[in-house]
């Protein structure tokens, strides 16, 4: 799923979206449409400064509110239009939905510990990693075929999402996707076109480093 070969130099922005109450509580949030706090809101403007110097082309956005609401950030600065696509919505995942980590871990461990290796797991009942990646990377992939030669798109999105969206664009097998690690609130990871298609150049970089709170941890 590396796309087409036209258009050398491409660059894919894949930022994920500012803190959320849900992010402090360590809930899972999945598809649950969850605001951005006042802190949120602030990580996104800032991200938001540095992004635009990347000089992108396009924004395309998951349709919850905490990724557009973030997405708005960058095109208050560009002029972009944001595009909200569904098909960029974190993991659905059932009965974990709501759930703190600890919860999840009481009441799902052996689930959760089946995840955490690499299997394929519905979590709570909800989707699979690769069913994630089969609707959010052909978005993706739609939005970078539109860039002209050396332009640059960025994807807000959520860090589950976002993490199997790279692991499909580079190639990798499904039960490799965790030696991704996550990205933090607010951070992006850039992929670029290269020869043999998709390359990873920069995961998880920000402002600052900060840690990791979010479904895929």
């Amino acid at each position: 799923m590396n796309g087409s070969r036209r258009g050398r130099g491409r660059k894919i922005v894949l930022w994920r979206h500012g803190q959320t109450q849900w992010n402090l509580e360590r809930r899972f949030q999945g598809s649950t449409d969850i605001a951005l706090t006042e802190a949120g809101v602030g990580q996104a403007q800032r991200a938001a400064r540095l992004l635009a110097s990347l000089r992108p082309h396009a924004i395309v956005a998951s349709d919850l509110r905490r990724a557009a609401d973030t997405a708005s950030e960058l095109a208050a600065i560009t002029g972009l239009e944001v595009a909200l696509d569904a098909g960029l919505r974190e993991t659905y995942a059932g009965a974990w939905q709501g759930l703190t980590h600890e919860e999840i871990i009481g009441q799902y461990g052996e689930q959760y510990a089946a995840w955490k290796r690499g299997e394929p797991v519905r979590r709570g009942g909800g989707e699979l990693e690769t069913e994630v990646a089969d609707r959010s990377a052909p978005v993706v992939l739609e939005h970078a075929e539109k860039l002209p030669d050396d332009g640059t798109l960025v994807v807000v999105s959520h860090g589950g999402t976002i993490r199997t969206t790279i692991g499909r664009l580079l190639g990798l097998e499904s039960h490799h996707w965790e030696s991704l690690g996550g990205l933090s609130n607010c951070c992006w990871s850039v992929l670029g076109e290269g020869e043999r298609g998709w390359r990873l150049l920069e995961h998880n970089a920000g402002t600052l480093p900060e840690p990791v709170l979010g479904d895929d941890t």
